[in-house]
């Protein structure tokens, strides 16, 4: 079985049904993205998993066990979106009090407060902290033990871009461990190499799930193909835009146009048979270009529960 298995679940407060007949799964070390507006469902879904919610309809099954079984809390990790730790505790005390709470060994944590950037302030107290800082300490303490499963809820918030970047290197290396991972985030730019899936919510409905090369064959967006260096720009702008591609000049003598993945090659094999540019860059749709269709396409009219 998965590490993850949601079945057709639903979950109402009263009269409000907040998700809606979700099916997904997580499979042995994968990283899953789950994206989504405020208010789409992600973190409900992150309280599911780990037992703080109960389904009103359907089934969610983690490590093979309902999701409040000790033996699954043992081998899960969880960084929420706001973390708090006693402010008096230093952040070798803290690490050392969340590996006694998960039964892991003392000897990891120095460790883990090296890889996460925090060895030259184990021995602060976590009040003299920024927000970045205790951030990293999250993490370390989401990742003790070495869990099966993971779950980080914007674990980038606050962090720089140096130390997003040694995030993903980390998720990267708890990956190929095995270890399965879901990561919510609102920060798109940077997350698409780091996983294996993308889901997107809206409005507490799956409105798409699957590999970005999947995603892209089903949304059937324009990539973009930037051309430096040609002899006759003003040319290629005309011809283009007059083929229905839209083309833009740039800089260098070049041309920026959008085209149907099905013409791409035409459109190259038509450039290369009468210039010699000096670059071309293909730009495939990004996991923002992505997010923004599946949204549009959820807030369009008569689309309230689209599927993929």
């Amino acid at each position: 079985m998965n590490p993850v298995e949601i079945e057709g679940v639903s979950l109402r407060y009263g009269s409000m049904t907040v998700l809606h007949d979700l099916t997904l799964s997580l499979g042995e070390g994968e990283v899953l993205g789950l994206f989504g507006h405020n208010g789409a469902g992600k973190t409900t879904v992150m309280k599911l998993i780990l037992g703080l919610l109960k389904a009103s309809a359907g089934q969610v099954h983690v490590l093979g066990c309902r999701p409040a079984h000790a033996e699954v809390r043992r081998q899960l990790g969880y960084l929420p979106e706001n973390v708090t730790f006693y402010p008096q505790l230093s952040g070798r005390e803290t690490l050392r009090y969340f590996a006694r709470l998960k039964g892991s060994a003392l000897t990891q944590v120095d460790e883990l407060l090296e890889q996460v950037g925090l060895a030259d302030a184990a021995d602060r107290r976590v009040k003299t902290y920024s927000k970045g800082m205790r951030q990293r300490l999250g993490l370390a303490q989401a990742v003790l033990g070495e869990p099966r499963l993971l779950l980080l809820d914007e674990p980038t918030v606050g962090l720089d871009p140096i130390a997003t970047q040694e995030l993903y290197l980390l998720i990267d290396r708890l990956r190929q461990r095995g270890t399965s991972i879901i990561l919510c985030s609102h920060v798109l730019a940077g997350v698409e190499a780091h996983i294996n899936r993308a889901a997107i919510l809206a409005n507490g409905r799956l409105q798409a799930i699957g590999s970005l090369a999947s995603l892209r064959e089903e949304a059937d967006l324009s990539a973009r193909i930037r051309v430096s260096g040609l002899q006759g720009p003003e040319q290629w702008l005309q011809r283009w835009n007059a083929a229905g591609h839209s083309a833009r000049a740039i800089g260098g003598n070049g041309v920026e146009v959008m085209v149907v993945n099905g013409d791409k090659v035409d459109l190259l094999q038509q450039l290369f048979h009468e210039e010699q540019p000096q670059d071309i860059e293909i730009l495939q749709p990004s996991l923002e270009d992505l997010y923004g269709y599946y949204m549009n396409r959820a807030t369009s009219p008569g689309s309230a529960g689209a599927h993929p």
